[in-house]
């Protein structure tokens, strides 16, 4: 599945006082996305990645996998809404989303643990996951998922 795009992995990175950020990682290109929640709770992640992910176009959205959270216990309702189908990891499998894993450790030297991440916007995170997306990888023979993502796109 890296060969073809479309497919993402997703995560909630947690920061203090219960706060949290929703990180999408597309498996070919590695392009970040990372989404402010109002909450943990399956109708706040649902409602943000659902506006996250119809921001893309429809050819770019064939699966999300997702680990055992009940941050997506309306996973039907992402399907309907934007056309993805979800799955999600076996228990304690975290390598089975080891994109997302390897991308959530780039973004906690932006947002590191302890760190309210209710105070930062949209705006913000949409600053985080630019710079990200203009990093060169290793991964991808030093090219950045800016420069694979748009190489992809029609």
């Amino acid at each position: 599945m890296r060969q073809e795009p479309g497919h993402w992995e997703g995560d909630l990175i947690a920061g203090a006082k219960n706060t949290h950020v929703a990180t999408l990682v597309e498996r070919r290109s590695r392009w970040t996305m990372l989404v402010k929640l109002d909450g943990k709770d399956a109708a706040s992640a649902t409602a943000a990645l659902v506006a996250a992910l119809s921001k893309l176009p429809r050819t770019s959205l064939k699966t999300l996998t997702w680990d055992r959270g009940t941050e997506l216990a309306r996973h039907r309702e992402v399907t309907e809404r934007t056309g993805t189908k979800v799955y999600f990891c076996d228990p304690k499998s975290p390598w089975q989303r080891g994109t997302n894993e390897n991308t959530n450790g780039l973004v906690r030297q932006y947002l590191p643990k302890g760190a309210r991440l209710d105070a930062l916007s949209q705006a913000d995170l949409d600053a985080i996951a630019e710079r990200l997306n203009h990093r060169p990888r290793k991964v991808l023979a030093y090219a950045t998922p800016f420069d694979i993502h748009c190489a992809l796109l029609p």
